[in-house]
């Protein structure tokens, strides 16, 4: 365990749990770094050597191999030694060096994180400062392509921490180190499962950022202390002597509680220090599950449980598959002290990192990464517990071999994490370039991209980026004509995101979409001035024409789906015929009788004969649906589905003029419009895949309306049908459509 006792000179310490080789080069490694470092300081004062062979003795009592120890003693020479630091190779081997230089590049995330202080105060700061401290966690694993280097900073982190801890500074520095590494160090320990380390990170930072209340909590553990330490021995004493008589073999050990967990646990659940059941807490690992329960018996016979505080994650793991046996029984002195009890194997999962606590300690039970990520996480946890006992026996040390290779290739790469100037961390797939960048950004910086720097060095806007780097945007500048995305970029090797993908088509189809209402608007304008009538008023004829807005209409006439001569007869007061024309074989004109189009819709009005109907545009009925009619002011019965919104609204108004209707038999080939909405995952060929739907069907087509936004495209259909029957069947076939989330009719 990893002692919170500040290190003064125990050099002997470094080599712990090495064999005698193993021991002999980091001495070696020690003695060259005492020379390289001679005379230099760490930016807090503390001196190089010191702060080094402080990264080197917590190394060691994480039982971690010698390469890691020796990068841990020489991780910040080539800042203050160039000369020394480029001897590592020779001196060291390849591995140490490739190590110290990972370890360097870990360290500029304390030059990269002050980005955070930079987010402000506003109404979505926290959210956004909690999203950019994850996404520096998950870019400080990403970047370590050997995950000991991650232990190496770490250790770093806490050897700094008990420096300025020794030195009780109080200044906005050590707060501002101090948060971070609550935000950062501290919760990346907990994931890779280094307890020790998270826990001694958390109290070290906590007597910075709450100095009041860390003093309050030691003192109150203080006043208690030679009272809980007896109490403790007492009981461990019993329980052991228990076990014994009953001959069970177990692990008896108090479990340790720190502060900040203290602190925490009180204000997350409003306690007083006094009501802390588990200030007093042990813990008993047995051979078996049979055995546990056993064990639970006994101290439930021994001592008076409360019940509400019992838990059994052995029957009911945790969702993330933690288990043991949690009680909390109440001593003769009338003092409660909790009792976990488990398994070695279980002991050793829940070690490892399978009960991940920071579920639930982090994000107050909400599952802020995915699953897949997590499980990644869970190898890296073990890691920390392979120790370098390493023998004469050849089969030992293929053995460790084996397992030193595995952990090497073991690393998080589906990910990158690129920096903007501003340090802000740009969370990206594998392969992405500049332009999923820019995108990544912002829409805005995308469109006007045009060209990038690395790390300060121009290079393709196609160039894969790689986690750590420094990615600059360089962006056109002037009117609003001279910036948007080439097509070029759609093209393989351009850009690897969906989403960059879906704003490049969207830039295009807003593009086309003007020039088709431009081209639409200089249309109807000559016609207008061919007919005397400039005066008119769009808007007007835009209602005259069924459209709702002036654009809209003159999308319609540019994309020749508007008739001029439908427009001529508007302007003169004729009645104005919608021609839907051609799309692509898409929208396909009728060849039966649409009751739109004045063909008879077989309805019958009850009680009343040759009554004008017409069917509803809101819910476009058509048989067999349950239809009502409404007596309209001039315009005869309008014909709704009796669950139609806008019918029972009006039935509530003007109960009065609802009548019953029935449908009748319509004239042969009659057809009526229905609207069905589409919502799928936007790509190439979806609405043709979706119009091979209808004309297998063999149903009409008469209007199509589509948008695309966020990678979603979302498709509106008007169709003819003779009954619902036939559409129930084509709206099947298309929820079958690769990528289609919903089908429904409006």
């Amino acid at each position: 365990m990893v002692s919170s006792v500040l290190i003064t000179d125990a050099v002997e310490n470094l080599t712990e749990g090495l064999s005698s080789a193993d021991g002999q080069q980091v001495m070696d490694a020690y003695a060259f770094a005492r020379e390289a470092y001679a005379d230099h300081s760490m930016q807090s004062g503390q001196s190089a050597l010191e702060f080094s062979k402080g990264i080197g003795l917590i190394l060691a009592e994480l039982n971690s191999d010698a390469q890691t120890r020796i990068a841990g003693l020489l991780a910040v020479l080539p800042e203050h030694n160039p000369e020394a630091g480029a001897q590592l190779e020779t001196r060291f081997g390849v591995e140490v060096a490739n190590l110290v230089d990972s370890a360097r590049k870990l360290f500029r995330l304390r030059d990269l994180t002050g980005g955070l202080d930079e987010i402000g105060h506003g109404k979505n700061a926290a959210q956004i400062r909690k999203a950019q401290t994850e996404t520096l966690r998950k870019m400080l694993l990403a970047m370590a392509a050997d995950m000991r280097v991650v232990m190496i900073r770490l250790a770093a982190r806490m050897a700094a921490l008990r420096y300025l801890a020794k030195k009780k500074e109080d200044n906005d520095a050590s707060r501002h180190y101090a948060k971070e590494t609550l935000e950062i160090y501290a919760p990346l320990a907990n994931r890779l499962g280094i307890w020790q380390v998270k826990w001694e990170l958390e109290d070290l930072s906590f007597r910075f950022i709450d100095p009041e209340a860390y003093r309050r909590i030691a003192k109150s553990l203080e006043e208690k202390r030679t009272e809980r330490e007896e109490f403790i021995r007492k009981i461990m004493a019993r329980l052991r002597q228990e076990l014994d008589d009953a001959g069970i073999k177990a692990d008896v050990t108090g479990r340790p509680k720190h502060i900040y967990s203290i602190y925490n646990k009180m204000r997350g659940k409003s306690l007083d220090f006094s009501q802390m059941y588990d200030l007093r807490a042990f813990r008993v690992i047995v051979s078996d599950i049979k055995t546990c329960f056993t064990v639970l018996d006994m101290i439930h016979r021994l001592w008076t449980p409360i019940l509400k505080e019992f838990d059994d994650y052995i029957s009911r793991p945790k969702p993330n598959g933690y288990q043991s046996l949690h009680t909390v029984v109440i001593a003769e002195n009338g003092q409660p002290f909790e009792v976990q009890i488990r398994t070695q194997e279980m002991h050793r999962l829940a070690e490892f990192g399978v009960a991940a606590h920071w579920r639930y300690k982090e994000t107050g039970g909400s599952t802020f990464v995915a699953q897949q990520y997590d499980e990644k996480i869970s190898f890296l946890r073990q890691l920390l517990s392979w120790k370098t006992d390493v023998d004469d026996a050849v089969a030992e040390e293929d053995s460790h071999k084996e397992w030193v290779e595995k952990i090497k290739a073991t690393t998080l790469d589906d990910r990158i994490y690129a920096l903007t100037p501003q340090a802000r961390v740009i969370d990206l797939p594998q392969g992405a370039t500049p332009i999923d960048f820019a995108y990544q950004v912002h829409s805005d910086v995308g469109h006007r991209c045009r060209g990038a720097r690395v790390d300060g060095v121009m290079v393709p806007l196609n160039t894969p980026l790689k986690s750590g780097q420094t990615v600059e945007i360089i962006t056109a500048k002037g009117a609003t004509g001279n910036i948007g995305p080439s097509r070029d970029w759609l093209s393989p090797g351009f850009a690897v995101n969906p989403r960059t993908h879906a704003k490049i088509r969207s830039w295009f189809n807003g593009i086309e979409y003007q020039e088709t209402v431009a081209s639409g608007r200089s249309m109807i304008e000559k016609l207008l001035q061919r007919e005397g009538k400039t005066a008119v008023n769009l808007e007007e004829l835009a209602r005259k024409l069924e459209f709702s807005k002036v654009d809209e209409m003159f999308f319609a006439a540019g994309k020749e789906k508007l008739n001029m001569r439908t427009i001529e007869l508007a302007l003169h007061g004729q009645e104005a015929v919608r021609d839907t024309g051609n799309d692509d074989d898409i929208i396909r004109k009728s060849k039966a009788s649409s009751v739109t189009s004045g063909a008879k819709s077989g309805i019958l009005v009850v009680g009343t004969e040759g009554l004008l109907t017409q069917m509803a545009r809101c819910c476009r009925p058509a048989p067999p649906d349950p239809i009502v009619g409404f007596v309209t002011r001039g315009k005869g019965v309008s014909i709704h589905r009796q669950d139609c919104k806008n019918f029972l609204e009006m039935e509530k108004k003007a109960p009065e003029r609802v009548i019953q209707t029935n449908w009748g038999t319509p004239a042969p080939d009659t057809v009526y419009p229905v609207d069905i909405y589409v919502l799928a995952g936007d790509r190439q060929g979806l609405l043709r895949d979706i119009s091979d739907v209808f004309m297998r069907e063999k149903i009409n087509v008469i209007g199509v309306r589509t948008q695309s936004n966020k990678g979603q495209a979302r498709m509106s259909f008007t169709v003819e049908i003779a009954s619902t029957e036939s559409l129930g069947k084509a709206m099947q076939l298309i929820s079958e459509v690769s990528g289609v989330m919903q089908v429904k009719r409006h």
